[in-house]
């Protein structure tokens, strides 16, 4: 019988993974980009994770990019608030996956960063 043991991340480690996904709704990549130049090389889990959480805040960069632009013809104006509440509740159910040492992966999502 083949068993396959996958180890739990450290508290520690599960801590900075939830801070890389909830510090977007504050600092949008700036929180999760530090946290992955500075943590990367001490933890995959926190190097996966931390990726994850900057990958989806630069797709959301794009998208208020995008919203600016659509602003020139209305749509922009309530596509920024759905693009707001939606980064909120993915960045707050990636907190809570990495909390839990399970990894989060966001729907439609630019993967820039490996």
């Amino acid at each position: 019988m083949n068993e396959i043991s996958q180890s739990v991340p450290e508290k520690d480690d599960c801590n900075f993974a939830m801070l890389a996904h909830l510090l977007g709704i504050f600092t949008g990549f700036i929180g999760a980009l530090l946290i992955w130049l500075l943590k990367k090389d001490s933890s995959a889990y926190i190097a996966q994770e931390s990726a994850e959480a900057l990958n989806f805040q630069l797709t959301v960069m794009i998208g208020y990019v995008i919203c600016g632009v659509l602003t020139l013809v209305l749509i922009g104006l309530l596509a920024f608030p759905l693009l707001y509440v939606v980064n909120i509740v993915f960045c707050i159910l990636g907190a809570v996956a990495a909390s839990k040492g399970t990894g989060y992966r966001y729907p439609f999502v630019l993967r820039l960063i490996k």
